[in-house]
């Protein structure tokens, strides 16, 4: 869309989002969030438009989905009485999705899923670290990585398999499983562990790549 591209309409945003804040620190107005929900939602809802008008704009998801969901989070902090974990999650999770999206409509952008997955693993920590500051949120995040390079491995790309992620996806479900456990003390040990023994396997791959029998 060429109001993506109008540097005039980008620069009036600033400017009166930049006069609102201006005079709301100098007690003379009061509302910033209003117009900061607004004007996330609006550009949302755009970029949403953009990319249901050409699919191949994919890239205009992720923006889309994230300011959409900042608005969304904006909206609750200053309409309810909502928790801050809470919001952080609508947030996080809003960006998460967005590159989700990325990679349901072009199948090519595999590497999507990483982002997407970190960040909505994020999201559900978030969501549930207010309540639960003990091994659990610590575990769900472990395995929720786990599970994002897991996906990375099984989801069909237009590349091919990405064996490779599961090397990392076990490992961290490995983490996981030792902080669910309680025995965190152990992972210090495990972890260097695990490097040395990751990096003795690409090693070996690399010579029996270089020197077939």
């Amino acid at each position: 869309m060429k109001l993506f591209r109008s540097k005039v309409f980008w620069g009036l945003v600033l400017v009166v989002g930049g006069l609102i804040l201006l005079l709301e620190s100098m007690g003379i107005l009061e509302g910033s969030e209003v117009f900061w929900m607004t004007a996330c939602g609006v550009a949302g809802v755009l970029f949403m438009v953009a990319l249901l008008s050409n699919r191949d704009a994919w890239w205009a998801a992720i923006p889309g989905l994230s300011l959409l969901g900042i608005a969304l989070g904006l909206g609750l902090d200053t309409f309810t009485s909502i928790s801050g974990e809470v919001i952080g999650t609508v947030i996080l999770g809003g960006i998460g999705f967005g590159f989700i999206l990325v990679y349901l409509l072009q199948r090519l952008n595999w590497w999507a899923i990483i982002p997407g997955g970190v960040l909505i693993t994020l999201a559900i920590v978030a969501g549930i670290e207010g309540s639960d500051p003990g091994p659990i949120s610590g575990a769900i995040f472990f395995a929720g990585l786990g599970l994002t390079f897991a996906l990375v491995a099984v989801l069909p790309n237009k590349i091919g398999r990405m064996t490779w992620a599961w090397i990392p996806g076990g490992i961290l479900m490995l983490l996981a499983i030792l902080v669910l456990a309680g025995i965190e003390s152990l992972i210090n040990t495990v972890w260097p562990v695990i490097l040395i023994a990751a990096g003795v396997f690409f090693l070996l791959r690399v010579i029996i790549k270089r020197n077939p029998s």
